[in-house]
């Protein structure tokens, strides 16, 4: 049996589209992709951070392009504007609260400083990345209790295999009335007789309750209480060793939505639903010595391959993110059933 049928969601029989799920089926299955988590759970405190690195080398020096979709714009992120303009991911991905935005950019920051000491002085500014979920409901949010230690932490603990569910920022969010959290996949297909691989990881923080629909068709209702409305966040960050430049990445990062509507998502005035997709396949240096660079790209009538694997690696990424996590009780006693559990309940 191969790794990746062992998913979360595979290993309860839920399957998402017809594509070739990668070797772990997660986003690290892009190679030199990796991804850390920071948790922090402990008295009223249920948050974290994730952070996903594109490439083991030096991302400022040299970037990789990238396209970023605001699917709805109720949210706190960072560095999304530069990304829209220039094309390009010049730092790590820092997932985590809505509170602890601004912590991020100082970590990111001063992580860049330490290994580039030219930044703001010969070498340009740099530009953190920093995405966020409201996780107030199971978290004492307005402690602000992250630091900037964690995110180094979740930086440092970067690495291929890395856990699912209720861990770094996803330790306290909620997604369909249900316990949400981190989840990912990936797709592996072939063009021009040459193999590559697409991923999402996903931080699932969304959804109206009963609103969720399997893709066996049927649709999970949790127990009353809690969230009636839809007010959550996702963030979806894709990963692609497909050479492409960073308006078809933004088109690319546009079909993440097609994944969340084959939820049961509507994108809801309260939700902060963003996708941000780059590519491994060739890095842009910082500085060069010609006025031109050469770029292989993707023919475009060649791209609904890829819109197919983002739209089922995004449903499978939420699936495995609610799945992987267990109920959880936090903030003022305030508790999220998990989907594993009503799963199993209805195979009983």
């Amino acid at each position: 049996m191969s790794s990746h049928s062992l998913s979360p969601a595979r290993a309860h029989g839920l399957v998402c589209g017809d594509l070739q799920a990668g070797a772990t089926n997660r986003i690290t299955d892009v190679a030199g992709v990796t991804v850390g988590h920071q948790t922090v759970r402990q008295g009223s405190f249920r948050t974290g951070f994730t952070a996903v690195l594109p490439h083991p080398g030096n991302l400022f020096l040299e970037k990789l392009p990238a396209g970023v979709d605001v699917i709805n714009g109720f949210g706190k992120s960072a560095g999304l504007i530069q990304v829209e303009e220039l094309g390009t991911l010049e730092t790590p991905v820092l997932l985590t609260n809505t509170f602890a935005v601004g912590t991020g950019i100082n970590a990111l920051i001063r992580r860049e400083l330490s290994v580039n000491p030219d930044i703001d002085r010969s070498g340009g500014t740099v530009n953190p990345v920093v995405m966020e979920c409201n996780d107030g409901y199971l978290s004492d949010i307005n402690a602000m209790v992250l630091r900037e230690e964690d995110a180094f932490a979740a930086l440092d603990a970067a690495s291929e295999d890395f856990e699912q569910g209720s861990v770094g920022a996803g330790t306290g969010i909620s997604a369909f009335g249900f316990k949400g959290g981190i989840g990912s996949a990936s797709r592996v297909f072939e063009l021009g007789q040459r193999g590559f691989t697409l991923g999402a990881l996903v931080q699932a923080n969304f959804g109206k309750p009963g609103d969720l629909i399997l893709p066996d068709g049927r649709k999970p209702q949790p127990p009353t209480g809690g969230q009636t409305v839809e007010r959550g966040s996702v963030i979806v960050v894709l990963a692609t060793d497909v050479p492409l430049e960073s308006r078809q990445l933004k088109r690319v990062a546009r079909r993440a939505a097609a994944g969340l509507g084959r939820l049961g998502a509507f994108y809801g005035n309260g939700s902060g639903d963003i996708a941000l997709a780059f590519s491994t396949a060739q890095r842009l240096p910082h500085t060069h010595g010609s006025d031109f660079i050469a770029r292989d790209i993707l023919q475009e009538e060649k791209i609904d391959l890829l819109f197919k694997a983002v739209a089922e690696t995004t449903q499978e990424a939420v699936l495995n993110a609610m799945i992987a996590s267990p109920a959880m009780q936090g903030f003022k006693g305030r508790s999220r059933p998990s989907l594993a559990d009503w799963l199993e309940n209805q195979a009983g």
